[in-house]
């Protein structure tokens, strides 16, 4: 039950609240101009300019051309058709070997997987403790007949960043193509395609304060992306399916304003962020998952020797902290993270992980009390543990020292 009237929301990785801007740019395509762009009449080619001005506002946001993009439903659909379009690409030219990592969200692992059974040859870079890849690691495993290269561009549990423009300028200079999924990087860090050597780019909305179910795939002009979903000839003929413009919209007003508010929010949230990070790690046998300063601004993860899980999660809910163990698509597993095991850590010490996500309308007084609350409640489960009682009298040895 919880103790008091308080909600104090860290969850922004799964999900964040849509602004008020996002809203209001939504509701006039709801009851106003709610054509479909696809109709030759005028209520249809209202929403159809609305259309065509959000995919320039978007396509500046990136640093490309409108054409470049693909709006999908989300994340997830826009990291399926990337891939999958690379795949068939390079099928063509005999070329059936793709690298990645081994911490990429499952939109990613799993359609990675897919294409192994279709004879692709598949190879996950290794991402270290620090939970980093270099660009060197990244030549040295590209292959005559690599045809792709995907990695994420911060890592969905413990937000460490990739150097993203050392690996684009890498396999620009091979010869193979480059995807990254952005899905929890755009609005939080300054990106621009062009620059960094990006030939394609996934992102959704409801990351940066936009709406559910509304994404873009950024695909560089030449790429012939391949169909997943088809039907009508929408997104030039690459995305069936009536636009949904009211996301749209939400998706750009939220995209716009969070990327005007970049570095303003991520000083703020560096600040919080690290005062989180200096208060948890005074709790004993506790670890910080991921390199301390190459990752979001709001990424906080940590394991917890000698707890589960999943307790801490639901006593943390009970003082109104709304926080999780790790990707909000897996949340209802019962296997430790894979993105925890990829940096080398135990089953035992995967289990007992908390993420805290943090949003610019976070305060520091919230961050006091999640310290405090976070120390009562690890010190609470590891008081019934017998997995504790046997740490602390030595029975079994401490893994975090």
């Amino acid at each position: 039950m919880q103790t008091d009237n308080r909600q104090i929301y860290v969850d922004n990785a799964a999900t964040t609240k849509m602004s008020r801007t996002a809203i209001d740019a939504m509701l006039p395509y709801m009851d106003k101009i709610y054509g479909n762009p696809s109709s030759l009449h005028s209520v249809g080619q209202r929403a159809n300019e609305a259309l065509a001005g959000a995919r320039e506002r978007v396509a500046k946001l990136l640093g490309c051309e409108p054409r470049e993009i693909t709006f999908t439903s989300g994340g997830s659909e826009a990291d399926n058709q990337a891939i999958v379009s690379a795949a068939r690409l390079g099928a063509r030219k005999g070329k059936k070997h793709i690298i990645s990592t081994a911490f990429e969200h499952h939109a990613v692992l799993h359609t990675l997987d897919a294409l192994k059974k279709e004879g692709f040859e598949i190879t996950l870079l290794d991402v270290h403790e620090w939970g980093i890849i270099t660009a060197e690691e990244v030549a040295a495993a590209i292959r005559p007949d690599t045809c792709l290269v995907t990695v994420v561009y911060a890592n969905n549990e413990i937000g460490t960043i990739q150097p993203i423009a050392e690996i684009g300028a890498v396999c620009k200079e091979k010869g193979v193509l480059f995807h990254t999924d952005a899905v929890q990087a755009v609005g939080h860090l300054h990106i621009n395609v062009k620059e960094q050597n990006i030939d394609m780019l996934s992102l959704s909305a409801h990351k940066f304060h936009g709406p559910k179910g509304v994404g873009v795939l950024y695909a560089r002009k030449g790429i012939a992306l391949t169909n997943i979903i088809y039907g009508g000839a929408q997104e030039r003929g690459k995305r069936a399916g009536t636009e949904n413009i009211p996301g749209i919209m939400g998706m750009t007003a939220a995209m716009e304003e969070a990327c005007a508010n970049i570095d303003a929010n991520a000083e703020k949230l560096i600040y919080l962020r690290d005062k989180l990070i200096a208060g948890l790690s005074a709790i004993p046998h506790s670890i910080l998952n991921g390199d301390a300063k190459s990752r979001l601004p709001g990424n906080v993860n940590f394991c917890f020797e000698g707890i589960e899980g999943e307790s801490l999660l639901l006593l943390l809910d009970d003082k109104g902290i709304c926080a999780s163990s790790g990707s909000a698509c897996t949340s209802g597993s019962l296997d430790p993270s894979h993105v925890l095991l990829a940096i080398g850590r135990v089953h035992d010490i995967a289990h007992g992980s908390l993420r805290l996500s943090l949003c610019e309308e976070n305060t520091e007084e919230e961050i006091d009390y999640v310290i405090k609350s976070v120390e009562e409640v690890v010190t609470y489960l590891r008081s019934i543990s017998p997995i504790w009682r046997d740490l602390v009298t030595g029975k079994k040895q401490f893994i975090i020292k």
